[in-house]
């Protein structure tokens, strides 16, 4: 039997990237998927596709996560369509980069509230069908820059070490209710947006860390699987670091 048989995941952000690959892992082993996208795009048509193909059913809810009411408004959707939701992956994220100097308040505020309020918007909304069921896991990303803070991310860095916080809290207010909480923080990730970055950098990142390489969406995937399944039946309130070794 596969791990996720019979489960129904929500992953945020899944178009692409890490969430794309969590997806897709989740799908090949069972679990019916729901995935959500700001818009309506290509890609995110093209996400929706390729997980049926898996044999599994797939959805596609267009919201933007930052917003309170859009995200109670996909979980009761999903809860409708579905019957009910196992998994929450809390993925969706952004960057606006740069010395604190020079940030706005538009590139902080924007950066808190895609990458940490939603978590809360749509951890809060999940809580009632899973404490229902009692039974749920939830897996916030989060990113070694949460952990140890990064020059020109102090905005990006506050949001990620934020969902660590939380993560916690919440894995202490529900754990007696069978519902896991648990965080995963990736560290150099080759992505579409890191992939492009000059040879020499990639180069150098790698050097920096004990695997000599960075890591791949599938890396981050196989730890989501872990914390979906019940292989983690005894794991909650946890943090994962997906880095290669980078923090030892």
């Amino acid at each position: 039997m596969k791990l996720l048989e019979g489960k129904t995941a929500l992953i945020t952000g899944a178009s692409r990237g890490i969430g794309k690959a969590i997806a897709r892992k989740f799908a090949s082993e069972g679990a019916n998927i729901a995935i959500t996208n700001i818009a309506d795009d290509d890609e995110f048509r093209d996400t929706i596709s390729e997980l049926a193909i898996f044999g599994i059913t797939a959805r596609g809810y267009v919201s933007n996560a930052a917003s309170f009411q859009d995200s109670q408004r996909v979980i009761n959707d999903v809860v409708a369509d579905f019957g009910r939701i196992d998994i929450l992956v809390n993925n969706a994220g952004i960057t606006k980069d740069t010395l604190l100097m020079r940030m706005t308040e538009e590139q902080w505020d924007a950066v808190i509230s895609v990458n940490l309020k939603s978590v809360f918007n749509l951890t809060k909304a999940v809580l009632q069908p899973m404490l229902k069921q009692k039974n749920g896991s939830i897996i916030n990303m989060s990113s070694v820059v949460g952990v140890q803070g990064n020059a020109g991310q102090s905005n990006y860095s506050a949001s990620k070490a934020g969902i660590l916080g939380f993560t916690k809290s919440v894995a202490k207010e529900v754990g007696s209710r069978n519902i896991k909480c648990n965080a995963i923080a990736p560290g150099f990730i080759i992505t579409e947006m890191t992939d492009k970055l000059p040879e020499d950098v990639k180069k150098e990142w790698a050097e920096k860390i004990p695997l000599r390489r960075g890591g791949t969406p599938d890396d981050v995937a196989n730890v989501a699987l872990f914390l979906a399944s019940e292989l983690s039946s005894y794991v909650t309130g946890q943090t994962i670091h997906v880095c290669g070794g980078m923090l030892t």
